[in-house]
């Protein structure tokens, strides 16, 4: 589904470009000229991401951002300032009101793009999160059941025994499965240990744990000391000594 992006810049010919641009790039996109009319639109609309000017008429984009900043409904929504100032003070004005990132006039497209597409997948890695805070957090998960990731700026539904491994990469994990998808996630190693098939997923690591369905070889590289390699995976998985007597008790 295509997100929805509110425009707010009173610069008409700037406005128009950046419309018909973002809108080339399948964005739904809403237009306003001045702060009030972007608040309104805000409420009523709902959009996925809102790109403000700070110099608009009747309102600026600094109470634009403070307005919405208050609404529940609206206070999460990605907020991109357009600006020419570059003085210090603007910057921590707008970042204490929760500003995510500033384009400096004039810009490059591209730029605001890549700006747009890195807020809407942290927004969307966030409502992933958010969703699964909400479900038990002491369930262990059966094979076919199935859980929700983000792949970009996109939400989906991955079954558990499609997944090949969680790696630590801190302050998230990278959960890869069976068909080359990956999406990272704000929890720990620990929790998702206590959350998988024990008969099925193993700790081998400290920052690690993999499907031992997915496992073609491994290999002894000293008493205490294995590797580990997984189906259609380049990579070999270390096992730590710490974890190898399991290793020893699955497989032996």
């Amino acid at each position: 589904m295509s997100k929805k992006i509110l425009l707010i810049e009173d610069d008409l010919p700037l406005l128009e470009n950046i419309r018909v641009f973002l809108e080339e790039e399948e964005f739904i996109v809403k237009t306003e000229t001045d702060g009030q009319s972007g608040i309104r639109s805000a409420k009523k609309w709902s959009p996925d991401l809102i790109i403000s000017d700070i110099s608009l008429p009747i309102m600026d984009g600094y109470a634009v951002l403070g307005e919405l900043s208050k609404e529940k409904a609206t206070k999460l929504i990605p907020f991109i300032f357009l600006t020419a100032k570059v003085e210090r003070d603007d910057l921590r004005k707008g970042m204490q009101l929760g500003a995510d990132d500033y384009i400096f006039k004039p810009f490059d497209l591209d730029d605001l793009l890549n700006s747009i597409n890195l807020r809407l997948e942290k927004s969307t890695i966030r409502d992933a999160d958010n969703l699964d805070q909400n479900t038990d957090n002491n369930k262990v998960y059966e094979l076919n059941d199935k859980i929700l990731i983000s792949t970009g700026s996109k939400l989906q539904f991955e079954i558990i025994k499609d997944l090949k491994f969680i790696r630590a990469e801190n302050p998230y994990i990278r959960l890869k499965f069976a068909n080359g998808k990956s999406a990272l996630k704000r929890e720990t190693i620990d929790t998702w240990e206590t959350k998988l098939p024990p008969k099925t997923f193993i700790r081998i690591h400290r920052a690690a744990i993999i499907n031992t369905d997915f496992i073609t070889k491994i290999e002894k590289l000293s008493g205490t000391s294995y590797i580990i390699r997984l189906k259609d995976e380049s990579e070999s998985f270390v096992i730590s000594k710490r974890y190898s007597s399991k290793i020893k008790e699955r497989f032996s």
